[in-house]
C-alpha cells in the first residue's frame, strides 16, 4: 500500500527527479532546506527509504560509504569515479538478456541486475595528466 504523498516526500522526490548528479541524503537534505527551511535530515532519511520500498527511486549502496540516491528507476548503468566518487548514468542499452545469461550460469532465477563501471571521469583523467 502506498503512502500518501506528502509535502516533504513529494520535495525529496522532485529534487532526485531534477537532478543527475545521485546525490547523498546531506546534498537532498540541503536542497530541500531552501523550500522546506524547517525540515529535518531525519525527514530525508525516513522519506528517502520510504521512497525506495515504494520503488519511486533508487538507492545506490556502495560499500561501508553512504548511500546515494536516483531518481531515475528505469532501467540504466552507473560509472563510478574512483578518484573523485562522482558516480553518472551510463548513456548505453541495457543487456536485455543478462538476467538470462545470469540465471543459467547460476541455476535459479534472476530477477534484476544492477551495473556500475568503475574508472576515472574526464575532470579527474585532466587532472592527473
Amino acid at each position: 500500500m502506498a503512502k500518501r504523498m506528502t509535502k516533504q516526500r513529494k520535495t525529496i522526490l522532485e529534487i532526485l527527479r531534477n537532478t543527475t548528479c545521485h546525490p547523498t541524503a546531506d546534498w537532498i537534505y540541503e536542497q530541500a532546506r531552501e523550500t522546506l527551511p524547517e525540515i529535518s535530515l531525519g525527514t530525508i532519511y525516513r522519506n528517502l527509504q520510504l521512497l525506495v520500498q515504494e520503488h519511486e527511486i533508487q538507492e545506490l549502496k556502495y560499500g561501508s560509504t553512504f548511500s546515494r540516491f536516483d531518481g531515475n528507476i528505469s532501467p540504466h548503468y552507473h560509472f563510478v569515479c574512483r578518484t573523485c566518487g562522482k558516480v553518472m548514468d551510463v548513456n548505453m542499452d541495457v543487456v536485455a538478456n543478462l538476467n538470462d545469461v545470469a540465471a543459467h550460469a547460476v541455476d535459479g532465477i534472476v530477477e534484476y541486475h544492477r551495473l556500475e563501471f568503475y574508472g576515472r571521469c574526464q575532470e579527474c583523467e585532466k587532472e592527473a595528466n
